[in-house]
This record gives C-alpha cells, structure tokens and sequence, in this order.
C-alpha cells in the first residue's frame, strides 16, 4: 500500500494546487494487501479530489497507512471478520459535511456539488473498489471540522516477490507517432490529465470539452483523426452520438469509449457490449460500509 501511495504522491501535488499542503504519514514494516494497485489508486483520486473541493480556500491533505488488528467487536462493527488489517486514512481540513449529508455520501449520483460540477459517482466508485477487495470503508465529517475516509483492506500472508501485483507502469506504455487523437470529456481536470499524458507519449491531442465542440474540433481541423477518445455521458450530446456523425463522415475513425457511469447507465446510452470501452469498476460485489 505504501508503495501505491508513494506512486499517487507525485502527482498529487499538481492535482490538488498549491494551496493545498499535502502530508504522506506511510507506516514502517506496513503489512501487504491483495488489491489491484491501480484500482487503489483511483480510489485514492476519488478522495483527494473530493478533498481539493472541500478546501477552496486552501488546507492540509494527509494520506496515512498503518497496521490494525480488529477484534471480534471492532470487526463486527465494520461488517468484516476479526483479524489483521491494513488502514489507509485521507483526511483534509476543509468545510466538512452534516449528518444528513453524510447518510447519502455513498449513494449513485448523490452530489453537494452545483450542476455540471460532479456525477456523484466518485464515492460509489471507492466503495465498489473496497468492497471487491473485501475491505470496509467508513466516514467521519463535522462541519468546519473537515472530513476523514478510512479504508481496512484485509491483510495477506504472502511474502514472496511472486506475490507482487503486475502492473504496467507509464514507461511501458507504447509510445505514439504523432498519431491524431480527439478528446471530447467534460470534466476539466481528467481531460487536462489525458493530454498531458497523451502527448507525453508521442500523441497530437485534439481537445473539445463535449460532443458539440467534438464536431466542430473535427471540421476545423484539415488532416486525418486517427481515434476518438471521448466520455460516453455528456450534456446535450452524448458520446455515442458523437462518435456517430464523425464516422459518417470518416468510416476508418477508430474510437475508444470511456466512462465513470455504471454498466447499465453505458448500455441504456446506446454502447454496445462489443464496442471498444474503458469500463466502470463500479460492479455488483460485496460491498461493505459503516
């Protein structure tokens, strides 16, 4: 976890801005988890970015890990079995939540945020992450007080290096030739980071903030569009729809869908099951709060 943690932080800080210190706490000798290292990772986006938010005005982000032992009561309280325990902790000092606020958090499509400003599917998200892990997650929050999720992923006896999770690393990831991509995505921040690292790999990035400037990005621009990179749900026009009129006019387009909605929201907005696409790790599993 540490290492998951350690890989986040340096990024964190362009995430968040200036304003925002950020405190790593990682614990020594931390035990070892069985996670998905990225799927971590995007829960941990999920809850600094919802930090940044609540702190507008600046304040302190800290992400600490440690080692917990539950016993029959305290496992009982969080829905899980008794026994070791590995705890990531983000904690921010910023406007807090009430009570009320606070029963609804996990809830699909629940948001505080105005409209246009969350799909209130980032929490939901955390939690599908937790619970296919078969960890728990909980929150505590007063208002002006600032706000703390803890997450208790269970600990696992493997040791060896065979155990390590795989992943591919940036560096590993195949290099473009000055290819043309089109992205259409309205969420500011995960579009600034696309391209950022599209064109870090050797790709031309064409950029629209959604399915209307999409099509007017693709008829100012003269040369050939290799692939659309576009978000599937967006206001007024959607990307299915998008991806639609581009190919009537450029049948050898490729495209690649990508999307934080559920499943089912993907399916009912016309995105067949074959169809290239980032999926949601948004699912049915055991999911476990507080």
């Amino acid at each position: 976890m540490n290492a998951v943690v350690a890989d986040f932080m340096k990024m964190l800080c362009r995430i968040v801005g200036e304003q925002i210190k950020v405190v790593d706490r990682p614990a020594s000798d931390l035990w070892r988890v069985r996670a998905d290292p990225g799927e971590i990772g995007r829960a941990l986006m999920n809850l600094c970015l919802n930090a940044r938010d609540s702190m507008p005005l600046g304040g302190t982000l800290t992400i600490q890990t440690k080692n917990v032992i539950l016993d029959e009561a305290e496992a009982h309280q969080h829905n899980l079995a008794a026994g070791r325990y590995v705890e990531l902790e983000v904690r921010d000092t910023g406007i807090g939540m009430d009570t009320e606020t606070q029963t609804h958090i996990f809830e699909p499509f629940f948001t505080t945020k105005e409209i246009g400003g969350g799909t209130g599917l980032g929490l939901p998200t955390v939690l599908g992450i937790v619970g296919q892990s078969g960890g728990a997650i909980w929150c505590h929050s007063e208002l002006g007080r600032g706000t703390r999720f803890n997450i208790l992923l269970p600990a696992t006896e493997a040791s060896s290096e065979q155990d390590e999770p795989t992943t591919m690393s940036l560096a590993d990831a195949p290099m473009g030739s000055a290819e043309v991509v089109l992205l259409v995505e309205d969420e500011d921040l995960v579009r600034r980071l696309a391209k950022n690292i599209l064109e870090g790999r050797g790709y031309v990035v064409l950029e629209a903030r959604n399915g209307r400037e999409g099509i007017s990005v693709s008829e100012e621009y003269q040369g050939k569009i290799d692939l659309l990179l576009t978000d599937v749900v967006m206001p007024e026009l959607g990307g299915r729809e998008l991806a639609e009129q581009l190919i009537a006019k450029s049948p050898d387009l490729k495209v690649l869908f990508v999307s934080g909605f559920t499943e089912d929201v993907i399916l009912k907005e016309g995105v067949k099951g074959g169809a290239p696409f980032l999926q949601s790790l948004l699912r049915q599993a055991p999911l476990r709060t507080r």
